[in-house]
């Protein structure tokens, strides 16, 4: 029995369609649906949008986007941390964001999921960094560590006590550690 691989769509075919939820994303001419994310998943993802946008914001030096469709190089995808910087955000006339970011984020960061492939998941963070962006971090919550990526370097693996690669300007330290404390909510 032969079993026909389904056609692929253009990019801008894909950008066409309507928004799924969860958010999927187009790589190499397929549409990958992402993992409906977890409570870990969201905790992290809300503390590191909260604690970033704390330090930078106000300062306009960059913003961090949960969720941000980034369109570039080929692919469409959707980072769980999207860091820009202030002069990389591209305003309207009214000075709102635009809808459609067409370039790498400045910071991407992905925290896995245990259904995700974690080679899929790195793929997108080295496809960002192809394209521009300064850095990268991957985050395993089952093995408490954080693969951070920067362009043109071997990749990191930091736990614990590690002080994490912040991107440059944002004047934030963080180790491991701290952010795997954001686990714990109770007692």
């Amino acid at each position: 029995m032969t079993v026909a691989k389904p056609s692929s769509i253009t990019l801008e075919e894909f950008l066409n369609l309507p928004e799924t939820t969860p958010a999927s994303e187009y790589i190499n001419g397929e549409i990958m649906p992402k993992p409906m994310p977890k409570t870990r998943h969201s905790r992290l993802q809300g503390k590191l949008t909260s604690t970033v946008n704390g330090v930078t914001e106000e300062r306009r030096i960059a913003y961090a986007f949960p969720e941000l469709r980034c369109t570039f190089g080929g692919r469409s995808i959707v980072p769980d941390v999207a860091v820009m910087r202030w002069e990389h955000i591209e305003f309207d006339d009214n000075g709102e964001p635009v809808d459609d970011v067409l370039t790498a984020p400045d910071w991407t960061i992905e925290i896995l999921s245990p259904e995700q492939s974690s080679n899929r998941v790195a793929g997108n963070v080295l496809h960002c960094l192809k394209y521009g962006c300064q850095l990268g971090w991957l985050i395993d919550p089952s093995d408490r560590s954080i693969l951070v990526f920067q362009p043109k370097q071997q990749p990191e693996l930091l736990r614990s006590t590690d002080n994490l690669i912040i991107l440059d300007g944002i004047g934030l330290q963080l180790t491991v550690e701290q952010v795997f404390a954001w686990l714990k909510m109770a007692g």
